[in-house]
């Protein structure tokens, strides 16, 4: 692979890392509620293809989506309470901090609270 075409991958994977991370903030603002593919896809500015191939991986990862076939399905997010605890030790937390910082700590709002948290725990 030449390396413009490696630069376009790895643009196109960060892409794909924000519109999911958009995703699972809308769902989780919609408090289980049903979002049609179709106008997510919109609200993202891609296609309704995209966003569903989006929502499958994010399935296949281990996110709690729902999908709702059918006239007025759609795809919602399971009601949590809260997540179970989750301890990281040092290189754990280092390496998502990492991805973090390449993905743009600001990007999305859940994005920038989980940098604060790692950067504040990491430092003691």
């Amino acid at each position: 692979m030449d390396l413009a075409a490696a630069s376009r991958d790895g643009h196109l994977a960060l892409r794909r890392v924000e519109r999911q991370q958009t995703v699972i903030e809308r769902l989780h603002a919609a408090h289980g509620a049903r979002l049609r593919i179709a106008d997510l896809a919109r609200d993202l500015g891609v296609s309704a293809r995209t966003l569903a191939r989006d929502v499958e991986r994010l399935r296949d990862s281990g996110v709690p989506i729902s999908a709702h076939p059918g006239r007025g399905g759609g795809v919602s997010l399971a009601r949590v309470a809260a997540p179970a605890p989750v301890r990281f030790d040092l290189p754990e937390a280092a390496a998502l901090l990492s991805s973090l910082a390449v993905l743009g700590p600001t990007v999305t709002r859940s994005a920038a609270s989980a940098m604060r948290k790692l950067a504040a725990a990491i430092a003691g």
